[in-house]
């Protein structure tokens, strides 16, 4: 066998070796940016789960914060005035086709909304709220003055109250409406 084959044969193989050298290179690159892609989503999957976790801990503190104003509550003469809706108290007899939570802007500053007291860190916006009467509820034993109670029927009225908070995340993207049903004996 002579020299000039095998030298042919070497310098041949040495494209193929920087061929596929250049293949691997570009195998490499492309896990490398797809593995980028998939952390990048990860990343910002984690970003709104937590902004939904802000949103709903807000919302559920601000329901609190309701409770207590219900609470507190000695009559409906708040929700009889005429300024009870611009101060977040609605009235069963404020109801039209349409329920008053729905109506509400809670985007506008100067809404028909309490804002929540608490401070939550963190949270884009602090919660607001709304009140609503719904109805007084009559237990039947009581309707009738069964266990002859006091002078008169119906004296164990149960005050039946929906409050709808709406909460923000650590963004103002991330919004959320939780509804919460409270009932008081007056």
């Amino acid at each position: 066998m002579n020299n000039y084959g095998s030298i042919s044969l070497a310098r041949s193989q040495r494209g193929i070796v920087l061929f596929m050298s250049l293949v691997m290179l570009l195998i490499i690159t492309v896990l490398g940016i797809s593995s980028v892609q998939t952390t990048s989503l990860q990343e910002r999957m984690a970003r709104n789960a937590r902004d939904s976790n802000l949103a709903f801990q807000a919302a559920e503190s601000a329901l609190k914060d309701a409770e207590v104003i219900v609470e507190a509550l000695t009559s409906l003469a708040q929700f009889n005035a005429a300024s009870a809706t611009e101060n977040g108290l609605f009235y069963e007899a404020d109801y039209d086709a349409v329920t008053n939570w729905s109506q509400i802007n809670w985007a506008d500053a100067s809404g028909n909304y309490m804002t929540a007291a608490t401070n939550i860190e963190g949270i884009a916006s602090p919660p607001k709220f709304i009140i609503e009467h719904l109805k007084t509820v009559v237990s039947d034993v009581d309707s009738l003055n069964q266990s002859n109670i006091g002078q008169s029927t119906g004296s164990a009225r149960t005050q039946i109250f929906r409050v709808t908070v709406y909460g923000t995340g650590g963004s103002d993207t991330a919004h959320l409406l939780i509804q919460g049903t409270y009932g008081k004996v007056f």
